[in-house]
């Protein structure tokens, strides 16, 4: 059986969403929601839909009172230049995929973080003899090709967590200057987290928006708007370049 999602909405998650948006099988998905106007299709959701990043996946924005909402959400995000990368460590927001970030969904649920996220957007689901937390095959409609990957874990590396706000950049935003907690938070908000194509995700590196953008055009104002959504949460500039890219990819 797949374990159930806490879905308790962050305060400040909450608050941008309103001020914007007026072997065991099993399956994920989600339903639609009101904020942006547009309904979930593909079996993702859209991002003003899930403000807190518990649904599945990532729907294009097609509407005019979407991209507009998404364009008042990016609209609202500060710009900076983008600091040194000196100093940067993955282990500065702590180890890879820990199930102990308090203060985000999912965590200290008995399940780390990288498999909470393949239940999470995944379909089909298999898991480990004797668990109900190890997932060990899927199917995933990927949002960055448009394309559906069948994955096995013997070939882990086909379908990679991506962070949308990649945690090197966020380091030279600020998060350098942040507490350790705020850091894991980051790291393991399933706002900021995304199974992927492997392959697009190894292009993407640490870009921001102005230097990558998913191959699949259709969810590119989705994607950008969810980078506002991270930024935003953890009061986090972007760059000039990344956000006049973001509000071009939402019709601005």
């Amino acid at each position: 059986m797949i374990r159930a999602l806490r879905t308790a909405l962050p305060a400040t998650a909450l608050a941008v969403a309103l001020a914007v948006s007026g072997c065991t099988p099993g399956t994920s998905g989600a339903e639609s929601g009101g904020g942006s106007g547009d309904a979930v299709v593909g079996g993702g959701a859209r991002p003003l839909d899930n403000p807190d990043g518990t649904r599945a996946g990532l729907g294009p924005i097609g509407s005019e009172k979407g991209r507009a909402a998404a364009r008042e959400l990016i609209g609202a995000v500060s710009t900076k230049g983008r600091g040194p990368k000196t100093g940067y460590d993955r282990d500065e927001f702590g180890y890879a995929w820990m199930d102990t970030a308090d203060g985000v969904p999912l965590a200290r649920n008995g399940c780390d973080t990288r498999n909470d996220l393949l239940a999470r957007d995944g379909k089909d689901l298999m898991y480990r003899s004797g668990s109900d937390c190890v997932v060990v095959a899927m199917t995933l409609d990927d949002p960055y090709t448009a394309t559906t990957i069948e994955w096995r874990k013997q070939k882990a590396t086909a379908v990679q967590i991506d962070h949308v706000i990649p945690l090197s950049y966020g380091w030279q935003m600020g998060a350098a200057r942040w507490g350790e907690d705020k850091r894991k938070r980051l790291a393991n908000d399933p706002l900021n987290l995304l199974p992927v194509s492997g392959p697009a995700n190894g292009s993407k590196s640490d870009s921001g928006p102005a230097s990558w953008l998913p191959p699949n055009k259709r969810i590119r104002c989705s994607y950008v708007t969810r980078f506002a959504q991270v930024a935003l949460k953890y009061e986090m500039p972007v760059t000039a370049a990344d956000k006049s890219m973001m509000l071009r990819q939402c019709g601005a």
